[in-house]
């Protein structure tokens, strides 16, 4: 499923393979600050976007703890972990995936919190 090889490729903090999961119009929608998070549209743009995030976050994993498909939809229930200021920190959230073709045409984050 495209939704496992996304997030074994960002697991892996690999923008390349990510590329090629995604439709060239792609959307993501992060979780910075709230109320909307900032939307970045087409695929060069948003693996650049990982790509420096990649860069930023070099401990950074998403452990996706359910993922729920239902015809071109997929929500993935996630724990996102890395150290802060030396200490074992977690946050969790959900991403709404929308696939076309077999390839990630949206990912839209949200957190709790």
């Amino acid at each position: 499923m495209v939704i496992d090889r996304f997030n074994e490729a960002f697991n892996r903090h690999d923008a390349d393979a990510l590329a090629l999961l995604l439709t060239d119009d792609t959307v993501f929608e992060d979780t910075s600050p709230p109320p909307d998070g900032r939307r970045i549209e087409g695929k060069a743009a948003v693996v650049e976007f990982w790509r420096q995030w990649f860069s930023r976050n070099t401990e950074a994993v998403f452990d996706a703890e359910e993922v729920i498909v239902s015809g071109d939809r997929a929500v993935v229930r996630w724990v996102y972990r890395k150290p802060r200021n030396g200490q074992p920190w977690h946050l969790r959230g959900v991403d709404v995936f929308t696939v076309r073709g077999e390839r990630v045409a949206a990912k839209l984050a949200y957190v709790k919190g």
